[in-house]
This record gives C-alpha cells, structure tokens and sequence, in this order.
C-alpha cells in the first residue's frame, strides 16, 4: 500500500510483515513502528529464559548445607559441594518424573510457541489472531503449572527440613506459570494489524 511519487522516502520491511514507511515533504516524517511485535517476542524470550532457568537450575528445595532441584542434589561436606542422586525413599519416583517431564515440555512448548508466532506474523492474514500461537503457549502453561503444583504437593516433607525454603528455581516456575499464562491470553486476544 505504497504510494509512489515524491512523497515516498523510504520502505522497510517491518517483523510484522507488515509494510513501514517513511513519508514526508521536508522535514516532516512519520513513521509506523513494530516496537509492540518486538516486544511480545522480548517477553516471550524472557518467558523461554525463565522455564529454562527453572528446570535446569539446582534451587526448588534450599538448607544451608543442601540445594535440591528435579534432576539430582547438592550436599555440602566440608567446604566443598558434591553432586548426588536424588533417594528414592524421600523423592518418589514417579512424581520426580511428573514434574521433570512437564517442565521439559513447557520449555518444549514455549520455545515452539515463539517459532509459530513469529511464522504467523509472515503468514496470517490481516485481521487473523494468533491462535496456535496462544494454544501452544497456554500448553507451555499448564505443563509449568502441573510442574510446580506436583512438587508443592508431594514433596511436603521439605517443611520438616530445619533450616530450608522453597528456592529461586521454585519461585521462578510459578513466575514463569504466569508470564506464560499471559502471553497465551495476549496471543489468542491479538489480532494481525489491518491497513
């Protein structure tokens, strides 16, 4: 929807696919921008950052002398740490599972997520929303929240641990939960700009 003649300057291709230009006569110019598809895919990135964070990093249960997270622990013994397995007697097996599994698949899903949205924003049509991008990140949410709610609820005896806290990985995932529950809801709300 470029008009040609001596009021066009310039024509950038915008992440949108969407068409800017820059017009004016003099020195007078406006501008469309795409700062709020950059930003939708900046908070999107910050959400991917978090879930990794949060599966990778070793902080969902803390003490002084422990930090435990879904894959293994950290024991201190003297002044050095010392990576061991989880025990099967105080770590269930098949609820470690549970939540090792669905905070993969968030990370799956969220990373997914971002490639279809920025697929979508070539390929949809004007007026179109976002949906499968909205899908696969409300799936990206609901796996962090399974993630979290099952090591909330089966691994209570962490409270009898003197000293101890739920730590940064642990926080995170329930921050993450929420991130991503609102780039589902921003997704499946947001329409491709019409001219």
């Amino acid at each position: 929807s470029c008009e040609s003649g001596a009021e066009w300057v310039d024509t950038l291709q915008c992440f949108e696919s969407q068409t800017i230009v820059v017009r004016g006569s003099g020195s007078a110019h406006s501008e469309t921008s795409c700062w709020p598809w950059l930003g939708i895919v900046l908070l999107h990135i910050t959400a991917i950052i978090l879930l990794l964070v949060t599966t990778l990093d070793n902080a969902w249960w803390v003490t002084d002398k422990m930090s435990t997270d879904v894959w293994g622990r950290w024991l201190l013994q003297g002044s050095t740490w010392h990576y061991t397995n989880l025990p099967t007697t105080k770590y269930p097996e098949e609820y470690l599972q549970v939540v090792q599994a669905t905070s993969i698949l968030a990370c799956i899903f969220a990373i997914l997520a971002l490639f279809v949205f920025v697929a979508q924003l070539f390929t949809l049509g004007k007026g179109q929303r976002f949906v499968f991008s909205g899908i696969l990140q409300m799936i990206s949410c609901l796996s962090i929240m399974i993630a979290a709610s099952v090591y909330t609820s089966e691994f209570q005896f962490h409270k009898a641990e003197d000293g101890g806290g739920f730590g940064h990985s642990y926080a995170l995932a329930w921050v993450s939960f929420v991130l991503t529950f609102l780039l589902a809801v921003t997704y499946i709300v947001l329409r491709k700009k019409s001219e």
